[in-house]
């Protein structure tokens, strides 16, 4: 591995709506690499990336799954990421450490809701991507109907780099364009023909002003030129090249693998550069205990060096390095920049913390959010303590389940994307915990915004010592654009010090608005702030900031937000006039429904609220013949009249006597 360089390093997700083939085509590339000896099977439980027990029962993969083999003198390291949207947290974490990705499209199903979101996802962090049409042998199949969706619904800049022989049944085989040999020459496929390459050609030049005039004037451009010029817009994202094939037979799958290594880029880091990494996922050990599982951007890590977590500002002594493959670990004492592996020995480390510089790592890319909120209680009063406990390690795993332990009360709270979600937590918590907890009937998560602009003001001066004064300026801001904060005040008025404590407060104040939701979409600027040279303790911002922001909210009002989701409904036609007649009940705004011979399509946006038991509704008006793909689509404002309020967890600030009291009381051990 010391002797390994970048170029020989592709670190490469496979990304598609659920079903599509993602474990499948993993399965068959492990075992033409010679990484595994035998196929395993998604539907018999027993594919080698698969290797939660929950993934062998349910034969779906509910978390993403690092392996690596070599292909071609190369070393791939792969990430299997789960398809079903209720695990889009898994995906949302491996994408920022990809180098390039494979996009798998079903040749009977299509492009689906969730694969517009992946690849909106892939989009906005410019990753690399090979678009792999899958499953070419099933009935139903058909590579240029799916094509024109992806054309559609992706992107116009697909380049497609095979032939294929037949559809459904008569799926047997594809021939690439070109092959390249051991010494770099480039052979032309057997099958293929001219057309094939003047129509590569014409979309190679769509992205090349001299490529283009050399097409209008009739040049001939070698091969060797087309084929870089594929790589390099390839690698720039501007062109996505287009493979075909069966992953269940092993179809098009060695030419993909070549693809992975001639087509998508190696990483950029080099070994001597500033350490810099991010923790993407991890694991649990029963020795080593916590495992990170770390993407290096930069520089080289080994075994007993001390690294820098950026993120929480603490040096940590690593103890051993494994790479990992399938829940197998294999020690092996260093990584490099552009590789990936875990790392133990970092106790404090969570998902997302940056090692060393952050300098080059992609930002974050939210996919989805949890949309239900549910509690969860234990089976007896003596399963308490290890249900938190338990709820907490999987929280650590998994940010977005967003545990909620309100000790006073003894209650936990978690978010969820999904039913099959609670599901395979209901599995998690008793496999691995040996817990049998109760969850509450899920709610939508609802959240506030204000209705108008106001002030926010506190003068916390009383009981003292104490003397904090601070105005807010609240205003609504444009929907999906969060908390923008910024402070006007001059630190001759407040401190620096007092300043970076306000702006911390602000989004935990911000944790319960008026009817105790989220409060979302604004802007809120710090116009005036004072402190007491004597009587000021850091902790008086801690206690009025809750107080100012509360009072401005007063002021402002808010209203209410629900979650929608984008929808894509398609069902047999004569069903048409009951489902249009629930879409309408349910609050959907909708387009005009295509036809297409006995079935018709239309997409809209619903409330998720309303629309929770659709898809079991759906299945009934259409006896199974209909379906139903969404996508989160963002926050709206709910009707007026709409009512959803949930209990207040502490004492609301509001309660100006009560709240300082309590507030004093929680940190009187923190002042001094």
């Amino acid at each position: 591995m010391s002797t390994q360089t970048t170029n020989t390093i592709r670190n490469v997700g496979i990304v598609a709506h659920v079903d599509a083939g993602k474990t499948t085509t993993t399965e068959h590339m492990l075992f033409e690499s010679g990484r595994i000896r035998s196929l395993g099977r998604v539907d018999a439980g027993t594919a080698q990336t698969d290797w939660l027990d929950v993934e062998r029962e349910r034969g779906i993969s509910v978390r993403a799954a690092s392996t690596a083999f070599r292909w071609k003198d190369c070393t791939i390291n792969l990430i299997d990421t789960p398809g079903h949207v209720d695990f889009s947290s898994e995906v949302e974490r491996s994408l920022r450490i990809l180098d390039g990705a494979i996009l798998i499209v079903s040749a009977v199903e299509g492009v689906q809701a969730h694969t517009e979101t992946l690849w909106n996802a892939m989009r906005s962090l410019g990753i690399p991507t090979l678009i792999f049409i899958n499953k070419m042998d099933r009935i139903g199949a058909s590579a240029e109907r799916v094509m024109g969706e992806i054309r559609k619904y992706l992107s116009a800049d697909i380049a497609v780099i095979q032939r294929f022989t037949g559809e459904e049944a008569d799926f047997h085989a594809v021939d690439r364009l070109w092959y390249r040999q051991e010494g770099g020459a480039l052979t032309r496929g057997e099958q293929s023909r001219q057309e094939d390459y003047d129509a590569l050609w014409e979309k190679l030049a769509e992205h090349d002003e001299q490529l283009l005039d050399d097409f209008v004037n009739g040049r001939l451009v070698p091969d060797d030129e087309l084929y870089d010029r594929l790589i390099a817009l390839t690698a720039q994202s501007q062109l996505f090249p287009v493979m075909f094939g069966a992953a269940s037979k092993g179809i098009g799958i060695p030419e993909l693998m070549d693809a992975i290594v001639e087509l998508l880029p190696p990483p950029a880091g080099r070994k001597d550069d500033p350490l810099s990494g991010i923790v993407f996922r991890l694991e649990r050990d029963k020795v080593m205990g916590k495992i990170a599982l770390i993407r290096l951007f930069g520089g080289t890590v080994r075994n007993r060096d001390v690294v820098r977590n950026s993120t929480l500002g603490v040096d940590e002594k690593v103890t051993q390095i494994r790479k990992i493959h399938a829940g197998q670990h294999e020690d092996v004492g260093m990584l490099e920049a552009g590789d990936i592996a875990g790392v133990c020995g970092l106790s404090q480390v969570r998902i997302g913390d940056i090692i060393g510089s952050g300098e080059g790592i992609a930002p974050g890319h939210r996919l989805t959010e949890p949309l239900l909120t549910v509690q969860v209680l234990p089976a007896n009063g003596a399963e308490y303590p290890q249900l938190v406990a338990a709820l907490q390690e999987l929280a650590e795993e998994d940010p977005l389940l967003d545990l909620q332990w309100h000790q006073n009360e003894r209650e936990l709270h978690i978010k969820i994307m999904g039913p099959i979600q609670l599901e395979v937590l209901t599995h998690v918590l008793h496999s691995r915990f040996g817990l049998h907890p109760v969850f509450g009937q899920p709610t939508v998560i609802y959240k506030e915004t204000p209705s108008r602009e106001g002030i926010g003001f506190v003068a916390y001066t009383m009981p003292k010592p104490c003397w904090a004064i601070l105005k807010f300026h609240i205003e609504p801001g444009e929907r999906g654009s969060g908390l923008v904060y910024s402070s006007m005040v001059k630190p001759e008025k407040l401190l620096p010090s007092y300043q970076n404590e306000v702006a911390r407060r602000v989004p935990e104040a911000l944790q319960q608005g008026l009817n105790n939701w989220e409060v979302t979409d604004l802007k809120v600027t710090l116009i005036e702030g004072e402190h007491h040279v004597w009587h000021t303790h850091p902790l008086d911002f801690v206690l009025a900031t809750p107080m100012g922001i509360m009072d401005g909210l007063a002021r402002t009002g808010t209203a209410l937000l629900e979650p929608y989701i984008r929808f894509r409904l398609t069902a047999p036609e004569e069903a048409n006039g009951k489902i249009m007649h629930e879409l309408t009940l349910m609050r959907a705004i909708f387009d005009y429904p295509v036809i297409t011979g006995e079935r018709f399509m239309v997409e809209g946006t619903v409330p998720v609220a309303s629309s929770l038991e659709f898809p079991v509704k759906l299945s009934t008006l259409t006896g199974g013949r209909g379906t139903f793909a969404a996508r989160f689509d963002g926050y709206r404002e709910c009707p007026p009249g709409t009512e959803a309020v949930r209990p207040r967890r502490g004492v609301n600030p509001l309660d100006t006597s009560k709240y300082i009291l309590s507030m004093r009381n929680a940190l009187g051990s923190q002042r001094s």
